[in-house]
């Protein structure tokens, strides 16, 4: 809620010092509200690794899920806040309480690939992604889980296996 007021006034704030060269307040307010929430999330994520003594996990942990979010898409929660909170703890939690090696490692790299393969990508309902880019939208998600075989990074491994959950269709609790 203060994330949404405050793109509200910035963007007022933009189209009152440019009213003809911008967008509408809402478009505007929609875009900075992504901006600011993923900023938080970043800001937020990045401070608890620091506590925790595991910022660089964290880090290669935030930019791996949100790399292949980007190009997988993925189920949403309910609210801005909710996103967050649950994005800013798997972003800090998982890295340090797991660390999947050899075999486990394996599977989640497995797992990870075929999930990508189904139902990669999984845009939301609010991009317009034409559906000419879905081919490579699913195989650069594929070519970052291939990648995760050739590194045999724990972090990585964790990052796109929990990344690649959003992107199965689940039924109940989340919207599209």
């Amino acid at each position: 809620m203060i994330l949404d007021n405050l793109a509200l006034k910035i963007s007022l704030a933009i189209k009152r010092s440019n009213p003809d060269e911008t967008a509408s307040v809402e478009v505007m307010q929609y875009a900075l509200g992504i901006l600011l929430n993923t900023l938080i999330t970043f800001i937020c994520s990045i401070l608890i690794g620091l506590l925790l003594h595991q910022w660089t996990a964290t880090l290669l942990f935030y930019i791996c899920f949100t790399l292949l979010r980007i190009c997988s898409g993925g189920f949403h929660l309910k609210t801005a806040l909710a996103c967050n909170i649950v994005t800013t703890l798997l972003c800090t939690v998982t890295p340090f309480a797991f660390h999947p090696t050899g075999y486990v490692l394996l599977v989640l790299n497995i797992c990870s690939l075929l999930i990508m393969l189904l139902f990669a990508p999984n845009p939301d309902s609010n991009t317009h992604i034409p559906l000419r880019w879905f081919p490579a939208l699913k195989l650069t998600s594929i070519a970052f889980i291939g990648l995760s075989f050739l590194i045999g990074s724990s972090v990585i491994g964790l990052a796109f296996f929990v990344q690649s959950l959003t992107v199965i269709p689940w039924k109940g609790g989340f919207s599209r």
